[in-house]
């Protein structure tokens, strides 16, 4: 058949078109696939090169395609941390502490605690005090105030030791008359006090217990700021609770003064304290002791005592019962720049010295008010609340060599330290006696005392109440005088309160520093 008699039929006419229409389609489709490939081994291409010839292919390809490229990532994506297993794998090592601190407080008729001015035997109930308007109609009724009922608390600790030895805070366990140990399997333990540190906020329990779980004890001065950390307590008594944070800040030193405190965002709450602080390798580098709050619950910022102070205290405690710390015998204050320009140094730093101890291992020395101690054993004082913690982790005894600034020069001096007495409780120093309306449990200074506070006579407060602590005075305040009179024993200063009209004033000592307390007496 004739190629014109075939195109004339209508089948073969139509087959024959769709051929040619598809075609040059397939051509075009071929052709666009073979640019797309040949673009991505441009492009792969061009990323080999060098930097000018990225940057220039770059610019290229954003001029000929709208498309917008993602952003680039400024550095490796950080996930955020797992602690789940570290939780499990340590937090049966973490405690639950609940105490119970009977009141043995007893109430006169004049609402004064253990007082013995009720000679007369008058039955003179009056809990309000004499001077009330309600006075006149307790006289002659026998009244006794209800017996306080016994104060309980809750705490945290941490097992460090598998036979049943665990740290925690001393203000968790101080002066409590029974402590008891929760574990996190239920079971409960009776524990007994070794040892008390109130100046580090370090206790040590004992619980009847063999192959306890245990933590892992870390090296706190490793710690960085902005490493993320982990807390393990009882917040509000919810056991075993985990909450985390970041290392705000290293070496703040509250209080004391000989605890160079890490301070964290870690939301700690009342129940939290004696728990542990562990770093990202499972390690325990801190105790979770205070909380920075103007509400009395968590508002960011929290300070735990590294680890490497608690083992110290610790290991004395377990040792003695008791702890012993080197001192110096001056009272310092930062260096400012302003002072560091009036002194001649290049820069503020190390410890300017206040005032030197009469008789102390300083003065001895040849230690001067107005010298700026630099270097401790060698290593430079950047601030001054460094020497008080490195001077107290001393042995008492040992010869520490310091650089001090004196004149526009340097100068090297050799110290032999002395011991900070722990001033005795009153169980050791026999019965307290009563300070009368003030509310105060006072006893004189021994002669240990008296040299140590640079004093003659003057009452240690036991125990503040009523208005005496509404005034502010705090036990361990040394009462030195009142109404400007000296006072000796307990009688000298009840005698002045019964004279006072309205307020006495008391000079009370606190620490180096004295000061005046108008306190309320009627």
């Amino acid at each position: 058949m004739k190629l014109s008699n075939l195109i004339r039929n209508p089948l073969i006419a139509a087959a024959l078109g769709a051929v040619t229409i598809a075609v040059p389609a397939g051509a075009l489709y071929l052709a666009g696939a073979t640019r797309a490939v040949a673009t991505t081994a441009a492009t792969t291409s061009a990323a080999t090169t060098s930097a000018a010839t990225t940057g220039a292919a770059t610019t290229s390809a954003a001029a000929a395609s709208p498309a917008t490229a993602a952003p680039a990532v400024s550095g490796p994506l950080t996930m955020l941390p797992d602690f789940s297993t570290m939780v499990q794998k340590y937090g049966p090592a973490v405690v639950n502490i609940s105490v119970i601190s009977k009141v043995s407080t007893s109430w006169n008729s004049q609402g004064d605690e253990n007082s013995d001015d009720n000679s007369d035997n008058t039955g003179d109930g009056n809990p309000f005090g004499p001077n009330s308007p309600f006075a006149p109609f307790f006289r002659g009724l026998p009244f006794q105030m209800p017996k306080p009922q016994p104060m309980r608390g809750e705490g945290s600790g941490f097992i460090i030791h598998p036979d049943g030895v665990i740290m925690t805070n001393a203000h968790v366990v101080n002066g409590a008359s029974e402590v008891t140990v929760r574990l996190t399997d239920r079971r409960e333990y009776t524990a007994k006090v070794v040892g008390v540190d109130p100046k580090s906020d370090i206790a040590i329990l004992r619980i009847p217990a063999k192959d306890l779980p245990t933590v892992r004890i870390g090296d706190s001065r490793g710690l960085k700021v902005g490493e993320w950390v982990l807390a393990i307590g009882a917040p509000f008594g919810f056991e075993n609770s985990a909450t985390a944070g970041i290392v705000s800040a290293k070496g703040r030193t509250l209080d004391s003064g000989y605890v160079p405190f890490i301070q964290t965002d870690v939301p700690i709450n009342p129940g939290n304290s004696g728990g542990p602080l562990f770093n990202m390798r499972g390690e325990v580098v801190g105790i979770n002791s205070q909380i920075y709050s103007r509400s009395g619950g968590y508002m960011g910022v929290s300070f735990s005592i590294p680890i490497d102070v608690a083992m110290q205290v610790g290991q004395q405690l377990q040792t003695t019962g008791h702890v012993t710390r080197g001192k110096l015998g001056v009272v310092i204050q930062p260096v400012t720049q302003g002072l560091a320009d009036s002194f001649g140094l290049p820069q503020p730093q190390g410890a300017l010295v206040s005032s030197v101890e009469k008789g102390g291992p300083a003065e001895r020395a040849g230690i001067e008010s107005g010298d700026v101690i630099l270097k401790l054993n060698g290593a430079p004082l950047k601030d001054s609340s460094e020497l008080p913690v490195q001077i107290a982790a001393i042995t008492p005894g040992t010869n520490v060599q310091l650089e001090i600034w004196r004149n526009h020069a340097t100068r090297e001096v050799t110290v032999k330290l002395g011991t900070v007495a722990d001033k005795p409780t009153a169980a050791s120093a026999g019965p307290h006696q009563e300070g009368g309306k003030l509310g105060l449990a006072v006893r004189p200074l021994t002669a240990e005392e008296q040299r140590g506070a640079n004093t003659k006579g003057g009452l240690v407060v036991e125990r503040a109440s009523g208005p005496a602590a509404e005034a502010g005075i705090q036990p361990g305040d040394v009462v030195l005088a009142a109404n400007g009179s000296p006072v000796y024993n307990a009688e000298e200063l009840r005698s002045a309160v019964e004279k006072s009209k309205g307020h006495v004033a008391l000079l009370i000592q606190r620490g180096d520093s004295r000061l005046f307390v108008p306190v309320r007496v009627g």
